[in-house]
């Protein structure tokens, strides 16, 4: 009896340890604290074009970054905030300097890199939410305007950690659309760059993540058509 019972000990010690190990494995680990390289150089270059009052800021990542948008939109004051790499913790690090000039207008497009790296949704959808109450109660007369997140094309093969995730993508956007109010109007970018398989248009991107010249080019007429620039 005692053997038989050492041996269900044993068998149920194995399944145990089986379970902790598949656990373990199935957990996805996540850094909020990761900044890109060129962060703070992009923060000192940042404090050299203080926002004022006039200003259109555009803010988020490297779709962002790899807009002109004072010529795009024929904007002299269109300043663009976005730092290739970055994630929601970043945007929100250096909101202040954003908040305290007190723009007209700010644009947000951020998150995918979020996506990419594990973050959970829960934690995007909350920092969305962070930067909304922060704009409205440092700079009261700021209009915001927040992007849903664009898709996707993988048949690009070049940012595999961006791909097999579009759940996430949907679901945020999903919870993006919930966040318009009085104060922040919801642009639906993700429609306008979406083929009929929901993934980004290939014929506006260069390697399925980031824009081509024509696909900053729809964006512009798009946020012409909806009058956001009035």
């Amino acid at each position: 009896m005692k053997t038989i019972f050492n041996k269900i000990l044993l068998v149920t010690g194995a399944a145990l340890i089986a379970i902790t190990f598949q656990v373990k494995a199935q957990t996805i680990s996540y850094d909020t604290t990761f900044r890109p390289g060129n962060y703070a150089a992009k923060i000192a270059e940042f404090k050299r074009t203080p926002i004022a009052k006039k200003d259109y800021v555009f803010l988020g990542n490297s779709i962002t970054a790899g807009g002109n948008w004072s010529k795009l939109l024929d904007l002299p004051n269109a300043q663009n905030r976005g730092i290739s790499g970055d994630i929601t913790y970043g945007v929100l690090e250096r909101l202040d300097e954003i908040i305290a000039g007190k723009p007209s207008k700010i644009f947000v497009l951020i998150g995918i890199n979020d996506v990419s790296r594990n973050i959970p949704d829960s934690l995007i959808l909350a920092n969305y939410k962070k930067m909304i109450n922060r704009v409205k109660h440092g700079s009261k007369k700021t209009k915001i305007y927040f992007y849903t997140l664009l898709p996707v094309n993988s048949s690009f093969a070049k940012f595999k950690n961006h791909y097999g995730k579009d759940e996430h993508i949907l679901w945020l956007n999903k919870e993006i659309k919930k966040l318009a109010d009085k104060k922040v109007t919801i642009i639906d970018l993700y429609t306008v760059f979406s083929d009929t398989d929901h993934h980004l248009k290939a014929e506006l991107t260069k390697d399925g993540l980031h824009l081509l010249p024509a696909g900053y080019q729809v964006w512009v007429d798009f946020l012409k058509s909806g009058k956001y620039l009035k």
